[in-house]
């Protein structure tokens, strides 16, 4: 059967997300810095997200959809796609309950997997640890607020990367020397922790309880020159960059977490003016609208030359 569906232009897409949340059924996902169509078995053709596309890179196509062919779509995936589109493929089916594809899926790449340029035993563990629906505000949040925090070797695989170890030093004052016109100076740097990195982080960190937070994007810092004085002091902060980063449904999930089980008190998502930027705000808007709690919601725009373009709740 010929039927409608989404076909987007690669070309074209910068990544910027502002069509996921145009995608009810949750069919659109960025990976690899683009939009894709992880599933079309959520494809319902009827382009709310084509909208919501700032680049035109979103269109209907009219292509054979139907019966629903499994194995046709793992193998577009799994070859012209790679790793991370094919494990968000199998999450996506998961989460849905779609067992019967699930198993098709598993079966064909396990049978063809030294086609792919990946290693077929790393998607399947990674889907197989990974929980459906796992948004984190199903969990008993009482009992997150009664145990220890978890540690990051915990979330990494017990690694224990220096780099990724938890530290708390808001009760630390740490002097930065500067140099303003001819007069010496010490700046102080209002950062409450470590790590920083949304993937790194852990949402039930003692320094994001009840905390005011700062989720700003990668270059934000960097355009801003009194960053840490009037937006970052007495918060604690996160970043992430919405274009370049990879696997971002754990933000999802993180994002909850701290509304949800730390009770943040307000999250303020700080971006810069470039389209790509917009799906660090939407990702926030989800996560609001997911979790238990409702919270204060602020949005700052930056100009790439550290202007302030637009600032307000949201």
């Amino acid at each position: 059967m010929i039927r409608e569906i989404i076909k987007i232009d690669e070309d074209l897409c910068n990544g910027c997300g502002l069509c996921i949340p145009g995608c009810p059924e949750g069919a659109l996902q960025i990976i690899d810095g683009k939009a894709r169509l992880v599933s079309d078995l959520m494809c319902d053709g009827l382009g709310a997200c084509i909208g919501d596309c700032p680049e035109g890179a979103i269109e209907i196509e009219k292509r054979e959809a139907e019966p629903y062919d499994e194995i046709k779509v793992i193998e577009i995936i799994a070859t012209q796609h790679g790793k991370n589109t094919t494990i968000a493929h199998l999450k996506h089916l998961k989460d849905h309950g779609e067992h019967d594809f699930m198993k098709q899926a598993v079966g064909w790449l396990s049978t063809h997997a030294d086609q792919f340029d990946f290693d077929f035993a790393e998607v399947r563990s990674e889907v197989h640890n990974y929980k459906a629906g796992g948004s984190g505000h199903h969990h008993n949040h009482e009992q997150h607020q009664k145990t220890e925090p978890m540690s990051i070797q915990s979330m990494h695989g017990g690694g224990g990367c220096p780099g990724s170890q938890s530290m708390d030093f808001r009760d630390q004052k740490i002097d930065v020397q500067g140099l303003q016109l001819d007069h010496s100076v010490s700046l102080q740097s209002e950062l409450r922790q470590w790590p920083v990195q949304m993937h790194l982080i852990n949402p039930n960190a003692p320094y994001f309880q009840n905390a005011d937070v700062v989720l700003a994007a990668d270059c934000v810092a960097f355009s801003i020159a009194n960053f840490h004085q009037d937006y970052l002091k007495g918060k604690s902060l996160a970043i992430a960059c919405p274009k370049l980063d990879s696997n971002q449904e754990i933000y999802m999930q993180k994002l909850v977490g701290m509304i949800d089980s730390a009770k943040i008190n307000t999250l303020t998502v700080m971006i810069m003016e470039v389209p790509c930027c917009g799906g660090l705000i939407q990702m926030a808007k989800q996560a609001v609208s997911q979790a238990g709690r409702n919270i204060p919601l602020k949005m700052i725009k930056v100009g790439i030359k550290g202007d302030i373009l637009q600032e307000e709740w949201v």
